[in-house]
């Protein structure tokens, strides 16, 4: 069987890689018209770290039984996961031209992972991905598999009861190889989420539930790296990763306006955010 291994890239590449996936996520909103821009771009610096630099991962075996498993748990930022599967392999790039029509396996939610691969959970009802990714951390226990397993969430996500009582179960159970990471962007679709659900203290909060907890800069990609790596945890307890982020991050006018929750660039926009992102429209 194939041996699995890590794309290990300089800090130079992956935050070039970063700004490339940034650019192809503002294309895709202005083409198809579809929203959630503003939270994918907060995950981005995430999810490159995560395939680039930790996962053991092999894009011509992608159901290798022990791969690394990622959830996207907060779904609506499906475009910025379809890119970065692409940029790693997984298809290419051209798939993605069919973004939203009739028939396409991209949309704005993950699909079923038998019809794309790559995709580990169908995800966009939140508060489910850290529940499945758990159940996938205990079975990789069973089987005595080493492989590692993480979920990413929004911060508005963690008002879900499910979140809640999956991180009790995975704390009882001692799942050192589980770890959530939560896009901590300060913003949900209505507003701000420590006004729209009291969140704070977060890190407490995740700590008082039997997590090892962590802060980290959520665009440092070296700092996320380090961190993500930290699987199996020393503690033997779950890690939780409080990533602090920015909505709209790497387009100046989008950042931290929540407005782009929804709003999709127009010709302008478009044009203005590639001049930004350093890449040719």
């Amino acid at each position: 069987m194939t041996t699995l291994a890590i794309e290990h890239l300089a800090l130079p590449q992956l935050t070039a890689l970063a700004r490339r996936i940034r650019a192809h996520t503002v294309v895709n909103s202005h083409q198809t018209q579809t929203p959630h821009l503003g939270s994918c771009l907060s995950c981005i610096d995430i999810l490159v770290a995560a395939y680039f630099g930790v996962l053991r991962i092999d894009p011509k075996h992608p159901w290798h039984p022990e791969r690394d498993r990622f959830i996207l748990s907060k779904g609506h930022g499906a475009p910025a996961l379809f890119h970065t599967l692409a940029q790693r392999g997984f298809y290419p790039q051209s798939r993605l031209a069919d973004y939203g029509q009739d028939g396409s396996l991209f949309g704005e939610h993950p699909p079923t992972p038998d019809a794309l691969p790559g995709v580990e959970a169908a995800t966009g009802s939140l508060g489910h991905g850290l529940p499945i990714a758990l159940g996938m951390a205990l079975a990789g226990r069973i089987a005595g598999s080493s492989y590692r397993t993480y979920a990413l969430l929004s911060d508005g996500e963690c008002n879900e009861g499910s979140v809640w009582e999956a991180a009790m179960l995975a704390a009882a159970q001692r799942l050192d190889r589980l770890a959530v990471v939560i896009d901590f962007n300060k913003w949900q679709a209505t507003g701000r989420s420590e006004e729209v659900m009291a969140l704070a203290p977060l890190t407490d909060k995740w700590r008082a539930f039997g997590w090892s907890v962590h802060e980290v800069d959520g665009h440092d990609i070296g700092a996320l790296v380090q961190m993500l790596s930290r699987l199996p945890d020393a503690t033997g307890k779950p890690l939780a990763i409080v990533a602090h982020t920015i909505k709209g991050r790497g387009v100046s006018f989008m950042q931290d306006d929540n407005n782009w929750h929804y709003r999709i660039p127009n010709a302008d926009e478009l044009a203005r955010a590639l001049r930004e992102l350093e890449v040719a429209p």
